[in-house]
């Protein structure tokens, strides 16, 4: 049995329409609905044809859905919630996608009182975003993370884990605040790493950015494909979560002064073994799967 019939996707980008696709691929027969602010949006989803339905309003999109998913970056998760609010059916389960936890939980808590709410976090992406970036297998062997508030009822948190297995993603349970702690550092400080060397780069003087662009290596290559990410969503990102990322910036910050005064002291002993663990952890996440493991971090070469 299907935990869902009638699934509606507000916020049709990357993640929004990766979800249709992958619904399409594994649940054929669940009636999609899309819903965008921006029209352009709306127009290409209709165009690829995305969905059952494209609502031309929030309210219109959720008036049957059993399921909806905000796929909206954080800062506007609470304003289009209050939006859908009024028509949102009494049995209908409301998740999301945001990659911060404790914020959500408020914001979708004080939009909606009284509905349910199962907060969830995919961790896959790319650095592509919009209705064409999509693709359906997107969730396949990734982690999916449930953080469902105290009190929710257990059989709407399972029907949600039902519908990420489906889409080929493996359930993990935490609680919003721990979530965020974790993400701070797998995920939210390493774009704030990126973003900053890809813009101290690009400011240097002495180097202009047609020398970086052609010179580029390859960990500068990475770097560039995570600074591509979506602008608006890190920074409601950063601010949604600001406390867990500023502790985990602090504690990177005080390693990097070790790390600085190894080099600094010729410690050739402590950069080796700093070296040696850290590629431990990259061998650790190619076990796990969360990897490509082939040479060159899985690329192709004409």
């Amino acid at each position: 049995m299907l935990p869902f019939a009638r699934v509606t996707i507000i916020g049709i980008g990357l993640i929004g329409s990766s979800i249709a696709r992958a619904v399409r691929a594994t649940m054929p027969t669940v009636r999609l609905t899309g819903y965008d602010a921006d029209p352009e949006v709306r127009a290409i989803a209709e165009r690829i044809a995305l969905f059952d339905d494209v609502a031309d309003s929030s309210g219109a999109a959720v008036i049957d859905a059993d399921l909806v998913i905000l796929c909206v970056p954080v800062g506007a998760m609470g304003a289009a919630a209050a939006e859908f609010a009024a028509d949102l059916p009494a049995e209908a389960i409301v998740s999301d996608v945001g990659s911060c936890k404790a914020e959500v939980v408020r914001a979708l808590g004080e939009a909606l009182p009284g509905a349910t709410v199962v907060p969830a976090h995919p961790v896959a992406g790319t650095e592509r975003s919009g209705p064409e970036a999509g693709f359906a297998t997107l969730f396949h062997k990734r982690w999916c993370i449930i953080t469902p508030p105290e009190g929710t009822d257990p059989l709407a948190v399972e029907r949600v884990a039902e519908f990420w297995r489906r889409l080929g993603a493996e359930i993990e349970m935490m609680a919003p605040e721990h979530h965020d702690r974790v993400l701070a550092i797998t995920s939210h400080l390493p774009h704030l790493i990126a973003y900053t060397i890809v813009g101290t780069a690009s400011d240097m003087e002495e180097v202009t950015q047609s020398e970086v662009i052609k010179y580029s290596a390859g960990g500068f290559r990475d770097f560039t494909r995570i600074a591509a990410s979506d602008p608006t969503m890190w920074r409601d990102v950063f601010l949604a979560n600001r406390e867990a990322v500023l502790d985990m910036l602090q504690r990177f910050s005080e390693d990097l002064t070790a790390l600085q005064r190894a080099i600094r002291w010729g410690k050739g002993d402590e950069l080796f073994d700093l070296f040696t663990k850290t590629r431990a952890v990259r061998r650790g996440i190619i076990e796990q799967g969360q990897d490509d493991p082939a040479p060159d971090f899985g690329r192709t070469h004409e």
